[in-house]
């Protein structure tokens, strides 16, 4: 559950009062009602409502201040609680006020380049543009630090959400790799000396494989239930 453990600022708790404690699966199950595994992605809603919990999660896992974790400020994610998860309330709303996003150059760059090349319109694009972007600096692969089942999920949600950018990474380079090699390249800066990819001893690093075990999986020690280890490697 989401509880003063995990960011001191701000509480929030279901309308019912019930709680749980727990990792990431806790919390997802906290914000929908059900496992990951058993998530419910066959329309476009769900599927978003799948990936901002599992953002939120991931956020949750590791401590602190929520919202700085997933790159909002205070009022935004009380924005996105509201719309998507309305059994979720926060307490001590006069905690909240003030509280803006804190934005390092790298994290507003890539924020900025997935805004200019949205493909829907509303809060949602606008909010996954800066979970997003600051979920890029984190060591993972990105679709792990996001939260999410698979790579296949981060693609679908870029393509769905910012499909001119997504449409333009026809090798599938790693989605972090990509980003950055993008913004050098729209700025007309050099990233690469090696002109041809396949001719380029780092090929790896940029394409090579992204499978791991999700947050969201479970795996049994010594008998119980724990939180799977985060995947290691990230680009």
């Amino acid at each position: 559950m989401f509880e003063e453990q995990f960011y001191p600022v701000m509480v929030v708790e279901r309308n019912d009062g019930s709680g749980q404690g727990g990792g990431a699966i806790a919390s997802y199950h906290f914000l929908t009602g059900m496992h990951p595994a058993d998530a419910d992605t066959s329309n476009d809603f769900s599927f978003d409502r799948h990936v901002l919990a599992c953002i939120l999660a991931a956020g949750v896992m590791e401590g602190g201040r929520l919202f700085e974790k997933v790159g909002l400020s205070s009022g935004e994610l009380a924005a996105l609680l509201k719309k998507n998860f309305p059994s979720v309330r926060i307490k001590g709303d006069d905690l909240l006020l003030g509280s803006k996003r804190d934005d390092n150059d790298e994290v507003t760059m890539v924020r900025d380049l997935l805004l200019a090349q949205r493909s829907t319109e509303g809060d949602t694009g606008r909010w996954l543009a800066a979970m997003i972007a600051r979920r890029v600096m984190e060591p993972n692969h990105l679709w792990a630090d996001l939260g999410l089942r698979d790579r296949g999920e981060l693609s679908r949600v870029l393509n769905r959400h910012f499909g001119p950018l997504a449409r333009r990474n026809v090798n599938n380079m790693r989605w972090k790799r990509f980003f950055y090699r993008t913004l050098c390249e729209d700025e007309g800066l050099i990233l690469c000396t090696t002109p041809v990819c396949t001719e380029c001893k780092d090929f790896n690093f940029c394409f090579g494989d992204e499978s791991g075990e999700s947050r969201m999986a479970e795996r049994r020690r010594d008998g119980r239930l724990v939180p799977a280890a985060p995947v290691a490697g990230g680009s």
